[in-house]
């Protein structure tokens, strides 16, 4: 074995000996007939929609250029890639719009080069690791701080010291850029964003705050035609930049920056993610100009609407069966555990249902087993993907999931942690017996 198999070979033991280990799932098709799916992000079930897959079809017929795009934007910029473009930035009421491969290149591209050297990212600690990576590869070494998640006072603090400790950004020389997003992949908690807004907005008067909004688990589920959390709120002209993704809800591939004519013509010249990759294909281009028809047209609404209220029915049914389990065996996260007394509004959406819940429970591989040998793929999520003592299977509802595909869900999972209850009490009477068994022992040795 050589010097790299061995040291190669000995990380992946390490962690299959911490059972961290990641495989990619079996094989799976749209088209089989699968367990029934709480593990994707196809949150509008539009990958099945008859209706999409035939305009789809009917749309690259039509077509003019299908196959491939001819290579980097910057080479080969296409009429479909243009278009479709233009189309966004009026969908989304942004001066510009960037199509990006993907949302992790999008990221990435924009925080490895928009934030300048001087400048400060304040992020939420449970931001997408594309943002990270972007980070790791810009010019704020130094200048970057995380922020307890969702939490404003915490985000106050941070960006006070930085106003205290930096003259320049005080007097607007020098910017802070906060990175959110609007519905978190793993927890299903939703950013107050008007209130990140309001804060900057206090703080760094100058104009030198700029919120940056991941709303990839969001689009196509909030806000009107399905625009998101930002224009939900009303806060288009609030958010420097935003980054939708196609390939969740919209069961498309791709993504898009929205933000303003100088910063796209910025990344256009130094987002590597973007300058030296092939573009995406026109067949990619179709596809996700087909999707967003569907948002256009209200298809996208009804479907939220149909999925955010199976939210509310799943979360009632849960509280419920819970409501008799130890909390160390299986849980909800606490933003979820009870009904919450105030009414979700525009101007605090926080408590909005999701289509992200999170089982959280210390035993997370052996709950997704129970549920995929009964025919329900739910997947399990653990460190480093999510923080140590945060194991979960996370539940993604569809719009296309019905009651009685959820109560089963429920029904299994409850089962399987009152079987883990049985195997806890009967393990308690084991050691008792021999507890007592011992006690026994020695007080026979005494009275020898």
């Amino acid at each position: 074995m050589s010097a790299l198999d061995a040291k190669l070979t000995a990380a992946l033991a390490s962690r299959e000996d911490r059972h961290i280990r990641r495989r990619l799932p079996q094989p799976t098709s749209a088209s089989a007939p699968p367990s029934i799916d709480f593990s994707s992000n196809d949150y509008l079930s539009l990958s099945t929609s008859p209706v999409l897959h035939k305009h789809v079809l009917d749309t690259l017929a039509a077509a003019p250029d299908i196959l491939g795009s001819g290579g980097s934007r910057l080479l080969v910029n296409g009429i479909a890639h243009a278009r479709l473009e233009t189309r966004l930035a009026t969908f989304f009421r942004s001066p510009a719009a960037l199509l990006f491969n993907s949302g992790f290149d999008a990221n990435a591209g924009f925080f490895a080069s928009i934030p300048q050297p001087g400048d400060f990212v304040v992020y939420d600690e449970y931001i997408h690791a594309s943002v990270h990576d972007g980070l790791r590869a810009g010019r704020t070494a130094g200048a970057q701080f995380a922020y307890a998640h969702n939490d404003v006072d915490a985000l106050r603090r941070v960006l006070e010291g930085i106003v205290k400790e930096h003259p320049r950004v005080q007097s607007g020389k020098s910017s802070v850029f906060v990175a959110v997003e609007s519905l978190y992949s793993m927890d299903g908690t939703i950013a107050p964003l008007a209130e990140i807004v309001q804060l900057l907005e206090e703080i760094l008067p100058e104009g030198n705050g700029h919120l940056v909004v991941d709303e990839a688990h969001a689009t196509g589920i909030y806000g009107p035609q399905g625009r998101g959390l930002v224009a939900m709120l009303g806060l288009e002209g609030k958010v420097l930049a935003r980054l939708h993704t196609f390939g969740k809800a919209l069961a498309a591939s791709g993504a898009v920056i929205l933000t303003n004519v100088l910063i796209r013509d910025y990344l256009l010249n130094y987002a590597r993610p973007l300058i030296y990759t092939t573009s995406l294909s026109n067949a990619n281009i179709n596809a996700a100009g087909c999707s967003f028809d569907m948002l256009e047209d209200g298809t996208a609404e009804k479907l939220a609407t149909r999925l955010l209220d199976l939210s509310s029915y799943f979360l009632q049914l849960l509280r419920f069966e819970l409501a008799s389990i130890p909390s160390t065996i299986l849980s909800l996260p606490i933003h979820l555990q009870h009904p919450q007394s105030t009414t979700p509004s525009l101007t605090s959406p926080t408590f909005l249902p999701t289509p992200i819940i999170p089982l959280m429970t210390p035993l997370p591989r052996p709950l997704s087993a129970y549920l995929l040998a009964r025919g329900i793929n739910a997947r399990p999520i653990t460190w480093p993907t999510v923080p140590k003592g945060k194991d979960r299977v996370r539940v993604c509802l569809h719009a296309g999931t019905t009651r009685a595909e959820v109560e089963q869900l429920v029904s299994a999972a409850v089962a399987w942690a009152r079987d883990v209850m049985a195997e806890d009490e009967a393990l308690r009477q084991r050691q008792r017996r021999r507890e007592r068994a011992r006690a026994v022992s020695g007080f026979m040795e005494s009275k020898l």
